[in-house]
């Protein structure tokens, strides 16, 4: 389950960088799929060393929350800086969690 959760949180990042290079945004293509990939890094290392991995994806999380808090601040739409908001301080919360769990 927990695995599958990272893997959808992925998906998520790969899919809202997919919308963002529609829209035109080549920086949202960046940053979106590096940041899917970030997250899948971190899921094969919480495979091979669960307490490090979490760490890692927290510390991911925990930035892309605050972009994310700036980018909401900045436009005052929750679509999509708040919905991206949103679901990555739920991850957040998910990963802190997990990292504590272990």
């Amino acid at each position: 389950m927990n695995n599958t959760i990272v893997v959808l949180y992925a998906l998520f990042l790969f899919i809202g960088a997919l919308f963002g290079w529609k829209a035109g945004s080549k920086i949202s293509l960046i940053a979106g799929s590096l940041s899917g990939v970030l997250v899948l890094l971190g899921l094969y290392w919480a495979t091979v060393s669960p307490k490090q991995g979490y760490l890692f994806l927290t510390a991911v999380a925990g930035l892309l929350t605050c972009m994310f808090i700036m980018r909401f601040i900045k436009t005052q739409h929750f679509m999509p800086s708040g919905m991206l908001l949103t679901v990555t301080l739920l991850f957040l919360i998910f990963c802190i969690s997990r990292y504590i769990k272990l």
